[in-house]
């Protein structure tokens, strides 16, 4: 069985091959494809209805790019008017959620601070192995008031 992910991955590329097509021959089979395309992902959403569910993000880069996660797999965040900044909604199933969703942001996640921790690393490594004439030295006493 086809899982919801990959119907609207063949959904975006039947769409540009849409764009794309020069004959009308070419035209009326893309598009052929693409009502076939979406009845199966409607044929989804009945099994696995879509659910409200909440997401409450730490950092704004996290939620840009979850936002960014969220408007590729073809879903609307939102956020109610009483909600914080942080709060992001969507209305998906959960099985897409949790097999899709949620791993591929983990994933990006993870990628994301990759490049950070390799910063922290080597400014550790250049404070540790640094000369001691570049290290401010600690003075014995009292602070001058």
């Amino acid at each position: 069985m086809t899982s919801e992910s990959q119907l609207r991955e063949k959904l975006r590329k039947i769409e540009a091959l849409f764009a794309g097509t020069g004959t009308a021959g070419e035209r009326l089979a893309a598009e052929a494809a693409l009502q076939r395309v979406r009845a199966r992902v409607e044929e989804l959403a009945r099994h696995d209805p879509p659910i409200e569910q909440q997401f409450s993000l730490s950092d704004q880069w996290s939620r840009h790019l979850f936002l960014a996660l969220c408007r590729r797999c073809g879903l609307r965040p939102f956020r109610y008017h009483h909600q914080r900044r942080n709060t992001v909604m969507i209305r998906a199933s959960g099985g897409f959620v949790g097999k899709v969703l949620l791993p591929e942001f983990t994933e990006e996640r993870a990628l994301q601070d990759r490049p950070r921790n390799l910063l922290e690393a080597m400014s550790l490594v250049s404070c540790s192995t640094a000369r001691p004439s570049s290290i401010a030295t600690s003075l014995s006493g009292q602070r001058p008031t």
